[in-house]
């Protein structure tokens, strides 16, 4: 446990991408199975305990310390798992030696034992890493805080942290799923496009994906007739891209407002029609649109967006958010909420593999498999018909007059691809562009700031900011957003100085700062569209709210009012 807490202990301090690569890499070298697999697990998010969760955490350090002390703590560092990881005291002597033993089910064998000595240190010398993850997959609800208790004992500060880290489910080392699998790739002359192709189809520990890559076993044999195949992914078109691309090399399409998916079919060796949903990073999501499934009648993988189509009309994301993260749907939200997808690329077509083909050839087939298709359900991306970079600039500024007519609202930009090219996992420049169409802005009023998380933890870096109204008793604020990104470093340190100065109240970690007509600080927010909500107060809720600008040039009194976002909503 230690050399994988040590481990990431040095990745939350390195920032050079290459070099994290090479740390991982050297832990996978230097450390055996099944160690490495589930540290794999961990860096990928593929570690789920049910039972832990960071109110068992913070109910243990308050029975262990002062709460007043802990919340102090806590509010200074901004992070559960560093803070309880400081200041978790030292068992008096005889105390937690009973909880720190695993349980008998989870002791090792002497093989056991010699497999895992990476793991061992002094101070912790009979916690290996897979022997915790055993031990907190297997405890129940009432064992687990003293299982956990006794392991925080029983760990140092670096331990304690990474353990912490590791039952929350939040690592925040600045290692990506796709790094972690570039660092296996690097075990061998593997590349990590390869690694995603079999990903999904393997479980930690991980076995089979090592000695893949290690040179020692072939490719994991993958036996799932319905697998996920890693998507393509674009890139943002930035100025200047234009002036390098020929017009005549490309295809446009509309980039809709849902989510990306795709639908795999296929019949499998059982004889039975497989079929299966999978959201745009692997997850199944099959049981959440049984409406959409039922009509996957075809064998292959389509790559396309989720949506809500009533009535003929594309919804927007709003919309389709009613059947979002939905553990069970009833038949009126099925009706209510018909799912659809608007299909851009064809992956597979029967036990054909389309991927190495041009994406115009790909595309013939596609509008070639869609003809079959149920149309309820199942619909063809449109391509934007434009002849120079002038006419698609056009078209995305107005979609409703380019073909997406009473669609155009559910139209965020326009995806172009080069026609010649592969489907290639990843983003991988100079293929796809997204040019999302320009955000809506509005002047809001700084209202409350909170302490960030990891290396902004001493930092006020979440801000809540509110418009003009007219209240009961005059004018108000009311709060229509909160954001945390979207300023530089330097501009991160100028705001958390205004909040510390300009402070008129303390909710725990949450800072209140004037917001007087004359005296406050004017924020410009950009953000991608609007939605009416019961769940706040100004009766709205923002989709992707950044900070533009900071207006230090700006009286509060000259902030917007919440008359200028109703407006913004459509239909009105």
């Amino acid at each position: 446990m230690n050399r994988f807490a040590a481990l990431l202990d040095r990745l939350a301090y390195e920032p050079r991408r290459n070099a994290k690569i090479a740390l991982i890499a050297g832990y996978f070298r230097d450390t055996p199975d099944p160690a490495r697999g589930l540290a794999l697990a961990a860096l990928t998010g593929g570690l789920k305990f049910r039972h832990a969760k960071p109110g068992i955490v913070r109910a243990l350090i308050e029975e262990r310390t002062d709460p007043v002390l802990f919340r102090m703590s806590y509010d200074y560092v901004g992070d559960l798992s560093e803070t309880v990881a400081l200041i978790w005291p030292a068992p008096a002597a005889g105390i937690g030696d009973d909880q720190a033993r695993l349980p008998d089910d989870h002791e090792r064998s002497r093989d056991d034992q010699r497999r895992s000595t990476d793991d061992h240190d002094d101070g912790a010398a009979d916690l290996s890493l897979p022997e915790i993850v055993d031990a907190l997959a297997n405890a129940g609800k009432a064992e687990l805080p003293g299982l956990l208790a006794g392991l925080l004992d029983r760990l140092d500060e670096t331990g304690r942290w990474a353990l912490l880290k590791l039952i929350t489910g939040g690592l925040r080392v600045g290692v990506s799923a796709r790094l972690a699998k570039t660092a296996v790739a690097a075990l061998g002359d593997l590349r990590p496009a390869e690694i995603e192709e079999v990903w999904h189809g393997l479980e930690p520990p991980y076995e089979p994906l090592f000695s893949w890559a290690e040179g020692r076993s072939g490719k994991p044999a993958i036996s799932d007739p319905v697998p996920f195949r890693p998507v393509m992914l674009s890139h943002a078109l930035e100025d200047g891209d234009f002036e390098k691309l020929d017009a005549a090399d490309f295809a446009a399409e509309w980039k809709w407002d849902g989510i990306r998916v795709q639908a795999v079919a296929a019949t499998g060796e059982d004889g039975r029609h497989a079929r299966r949903l999978y959201s745009r990073t692997g997850d199944d999501i099959s049981r959440s649109f049984p409406d959409l499934l039922e009509s996957l009648d075809f064998e292959g993988a389509i790559d396309g967006e989720l949506l809500v189509v009533r009535e003929g009309r594309v919804q927007s994301f709003n919309t389709l958010q009613q059947r979002l993260n939905r553990k069970a749907v009833t038949p009126k939200m099925l009706a209510q909420y018909p799912a659809h997808l608007i299909a851009y690329d064809l992956l597979v077509d029967g036990e054909v593999d389309l991927r190495e083909l041009p994406f115009s050839e790909r595309r013939t087939r596609l509008e070639t498999l869609a003809d079959g298709l149920d149309r309820d359900r199942i619909s063809l991306s449109p391509l934007v018909d434009f002849g120079t970079w002038e006419d698609l600039t056009a078209a995305r500024a107005d979609p409703a007059d380019h073909g997406a007519s009473a669609d155009a609202d559910a139209v965020e930009g326009v995806m172009i691809k080069r026609r010649d090219s592969a489907y290639l996992a990843g983003r991988i420049k100079g293929h796809w562009w997204k040019w999302k169409r320009d955000p809506f802005n509005v002047d809001a009023v700084l209202l409350y700031a909170q302490r960030g998380h990891g290396k902004r933890s001493s930092f006020y870096s979440d801000y809540t900011f509110g418009v003009w109204r007219q209240g009961p008793a005059g004018e108000e604020l009311v709060p229509v957003g909160k954001a945390y990104f979207g300023f530089t470093d330097e501009e991160l340190r100028k705001l958390d100085r205004f909040v510390r100065q300009n402070t008129i109240n303390r909710f725990g970690p949450v800072r209140e700062v004037t917001h007087e007509p004359e005296s406050g600080l004017v924020l410009e927010i950009a953000f991608e569209g609007l939605a009416r909500s019961t769940r706040h107060k100004s009766g709205l809720a923002m989709r992707f709210p950044r900070i533009g600008r900071i207006r230090w040039d700006k009286r509060p009194a000259d902030a917007d009012r919440i008359e200028a976002l109703q407006a913004l909503l459509k239909g009105e």
